[in-house]
């Protein structure tokens, strides 16, 4: 009788996790690091609940299409991901899967691993705009 009462606990709180969890976005939970591109940009090169589901898929038909097919477009291109979602400190490009960066706090909250960043860079190519935040667009071709 007891375990069930201790189970039945559980499992109420549990569910209560997961619903605050999924509630968080409602709150305004938002990932994009401050003084990044993306920060002053409205939507992702799609919009921002598309990107969140969607984007390992988007980045892997990319990757499919440039080592398979030679196709070398940048609109889902990881180098395009880190130009608008690095920041920077002094200047200075942070890379994206730093800690408390964009990719790494994503991943971390989503308990996934990140492993993009062992052979790709983590910074933009190109220095940041006089502003001090935001960068240049990779040029076609970069990964």
């Amino acid at each position: 009788m007891v375990l069930a009462a201790v189970r039945g606990r559980l499992v109420v709180v549990g569910l209560l996790w997961a619903l605050c969890a999924l509630a968080a976005p409602a709150f305004g939970k938002n990932y994009v690091v401050p003084g990044s591109e993306a920060a002053q940009l409205g939507q992702c090169v799609e919009p921002t609940d598309v990107m969140r589901r969607n984007h390992m898929e988007l980045i892997r038909h990319q990757r499919d299409a440039t080592v398979h097919g030679g196709i070398r477009s940048t609109k889902y291109s990881l180098a395009g991901c880190v130009a608008c979602h690095a920041s920077y400190d002094d200047g200075q490009p942070v890379p994206v899967a730093a800690k408390g960066q964009f990719c790494q706090t994503c991943h971390a909250f989503a308990a996934v691993t990140l492993d993009c960043f062992q052979c790709h860079k983590g910074v933009p190519e190109h220095a940041a705009p006089a502003a001090g935040h935001g960068a240049r667009a990779p040029e076609e071709g970069n990964q």
